[in-house]
């Protein structure tokens, strides 16, 4: 026979278990028919973490937000974007809690964070876009629209530069050390100018050639780059930044001892190397958005990976390079002999 405590707690059960299904029902309703649109008074309650009041939100002006995809490259194209085309649709912005898990560590970012709830129950009109801006996201329709891709150019905000730079300001004890990190390399030098280089390998020294019939940067290229800057500056300082760090000891000339590497190329925690990278006068990139970010809010010149892929790869679908680049920045070609059987350089 069952105990009142025992009847007491499976009644108590079978109600939160009724509860909970049908909490269920009304939200599938509501996202899939529209049904149940009386939901919508929800929202304002459903307060952001950061943002505005829940009386401003119950005006009900919509909601921008953007998916949440890849490393920090990509995380920052995705909020400079949501942010540029956000204000351009006359919308409010706000990103998903794992954006702001990622970014607010590093950056001053100002724009309000979603809820968990807000993330579950509102009905986003998901917005494809591809990498570059086009005239079509100028007129996108939609309260409530979540822009969607991984979005990597400066077209879509370049506009906005001193907002985004603003955004993406560094914390003060973030500026400090790097700042420190970088005046312990001066030493004697009276007249110094530093440049970051950013090497990326890791996958892409796979991908690229497998999947994208593309190369990652070379020996030669790096040489030609930091020659560059031997050539125009009395004493340059090369602050090497990689996920592949053992091969830059091996190929990069740091015989001159103008030549620093940086971190342990691990990819866990960028955001000291990226930090380093934005600190310096100028840049050296090869490929991949963290280099080109870290290039944008360092200023100054940029030297890039010029054609490092076959003219007839795919990359070339999803990618354009002149929408990646600044006009002002400086390629150097890549050696693509290694993908036609030769040797590279």
């Amino acid at each position: 026979m069952m105990t009142p405590v025992a009847w007491a707690s499976s009644r108590l059960l079978s109600r939160v278990c009724l509860f909970l299904v049908a909490l269920v029902v009304l939200v599938i309703l509501y996202h899939q028919s529209g049904w149940f649109p009386t939901m919508k008074w929800m929202l304002p309650f459903l307060n952001a973490t950061e943002g505005p009041p829940a009386t401003m939100l119950a005006m009900d002006p919509g909601m921008w937000t953007v998916n949440s995809a890849g490393r920090l490259g990509n995380q920052m194209g995705e909020y400079a974007t949501l942010y540029a085309l956000a204000k351009m649709n006359g919308h409010q912005a706000y990103i998903p809690p794992e954006m702001h898990q990622q970014l607010a560590p590093l950056f001053r970012i100002t724009l309000p964070v979603l809820s968990r709830y807000q993330v579950w129950l509102i009905p986003w009109r998901d917005y494809g876009l591809h990498d570059w801006m086009s005239e079509e996201y100028r007129h996108i329709e939609g309260k409530y629209v979540r822009l969607t891709g991984y979005p990597c150019s400066w077209t879509f905000y370049h506009h906005l530069r001193q907002e985004i730079c603003q955004e993406f300001s560094f914390h003060d004890h973030v500026r400090e050390e790097a700042n420190r990190y970088l005046a312990g390399l001066r030493g004697q030098r009276q007249n110094v100018t530093y440049v970051g280089v950013h090497v990326r390998r890791g996958d892409y020294v796979r991908v690229m050639h497998q999947v994208w019939k593309g190369v990652v940067a070379d020996k030669a290229y790096l040489d030609k780059a930091m020659g560059y800057f031997r050539a125009r500056y009395q004493e340059p300082v090369f602050v090497v930044t990689s996920n592949g760090m053992d091969w830059c000891r091996e190929n990069i000339d740091a015989s001159r001892g103008d030549v620093y590497f940086s971190g342990d190329g691990k990819e866990s925690s960028p955001g000291r190397d990226f930090a380093l990278l934005a600190h310096c006068n100028h840049t050296i990139m090869t490929i991949g958005t963290f280099g080109i970010w870290a290039a944008y809010l360092a200023g100054g010149e940029t030297i890039y990976l010029a054609n490092y892929t076959l003219p007839d790869s795919p990359f070339l679908q999803l990618f354009k390079p002149e929408a990646a680049f600044l006009p002002e920045w400086i390629g150097i070609e890549a050696d693509l002999s290694p993908l036609r059987g030769g040797t590279s350089g």
